[in-house]
């Protein structure tokens, strides 16, 4: 059994929807910023005491592109990494570990409004926002997914980055974002997940509704 440590107002969704389409059984366990999420027993699994964290066979999982490579890896029989050696493995983890580098630093620095000067652009691991969208848009040209015509663990990654990025406004929607996040958002885990997220919220919000 996988237990996921996470919250529904956070990058816990990424993991929530990836462990959905490994169709593995799972356990969620809840926690809240100022209380759970801050005590020892969770500290003494996850240090930073963030989310999503996972726990599988003993073996604790953190960071959000680690949690998706490593059940993509583990569990092959849902497809959701390309082949190892193939070229494709390469793409999958070239933009996967894009979006959470030189994408997640680009957009970050722009919601925070730092100041990136063109003599530092070289010492930033994005160089400017533009030049990094512009890349993104390469990768995402060719489609349906990043990897090709193989629906991925990337994709999960890339897209979850997309779609928050332009609902709070740190990315600017374009068609291709928009057709590429909603062709994700079809799918029937992304759904599950999402499902499972909201109605914990407004079990919540409301505890009288709860089951």
């Amino acid at each position: 059994m996988i237990t996921l440590y996470t919250h529904p107002q956070s990058r816990g969704r990424i993991a929530h929807w990836m462990l959905e389409e490994t169709g593995e059984p799972y356990q969620t366990v809840w926690l809240d910023y100022a209380t759970s999420m801050r005590a020892p027993d969770y500290l003494r699994i996850n240090p930073m005491g963030k989310v999503p964290t996972i726990v599988h066979d003993e073996v604790v999982i953190t960071e959000t592109a680690a949690i998706v490579t490593y059940l993509a890896d583990r569990f092959p029989a849902a497809s959701l990494i390309p082949a190892a050696g193939s070229g494709q493995r390469g793409t999958f983890y070239r933009w996967l570990f894009f979006a959470a580098g030189p994408l997640e630093q680009a957009v970050t620095a722009r919601s925070q409004k730092w100041t990136v000067t063109p003599e530092q652009e070289g010492m930033v691991g994005f160089g400017t926002y533009e030049r990094t969208l512009a890349t993104l848009e390469t990768a995402l040209k060719p489609g349906p997914y990043i990897c090709g015509q193989q629906f991925t663990a990337a994709d999960v990654y890339v897209g979850s980055q997309l779609h928050w990025g332009m609902l709070f406004g740190t990315i600017g929607k374009k068609p291709l974002f928009e057709d590429y996040v909603a062709r994700l958002h079809d799918r029937p885990a992304s759904q599950r997940a999402n499902t499972l997220n909201e109605a914990y919220l407004m079990q919540q919000a409301d505890p009288g509704k709860a089951d």
